[in-house]
């Protein structure tokens, strides 16, 4: 499978988990991954829980239910590689508009994962990147 060619034709919604150094859980709405490579994707992120719980444990899941289909989709289990503060490299990847509860001098990340699994959304059917 190839991860650009999904996420560019596949709509749907996207939810990341992310745990703390004690283990505790959160998870997030996020839109789709910008795919750099075969095996890697970035995300924009604030300085929220997410990212803050990535510098404690570099381990993340990403889920992706496809718009339209039962149950269909993706779920990505990644390692966090680097992050990227370059604001006008973070502007010019953003495929939305500001939201409303984005302050104005709120910092951005570029973060950096290598996918190390890719699974159905249901079952344990392992994906094969290409």
């Amino acid at each position: 499978m190839k991860l650009e060619q999904y996420f560019a034709t596949t709509k749907g919604t996207g939810v990341m988990a992310t745990c703390d150094g004690k283990g505790e859980v959160n998870t997030a709405i996020y839109s789709r991954p910008h795919v750099l490579g075969k095996d890697e994707v970035a995300f924009i992120m604030l300085d929220r829980r997410s990212h803050a719980n990535l510098m404690e444990n570099q381990q993340a899941c990403y889920l992706f239910l496809e718009e339209g289909h039962a149950y269909q989709g993706l779920r990505l289990y990644m390692s966090f590689l680097d992050e990227n503060t370059d604001q006008e490299l973070i502007r010019s990847m953003s495929r939305r508009p500001k939201r409303p509860d984005e302050g104005e001098q709120e910092k951005k990340f570029l973060v950096r994962f290598r996918v190390n699994k890719v699974l159905n959304l249901l079952g344990g059917e392992q994906k094969t990147l290409e």
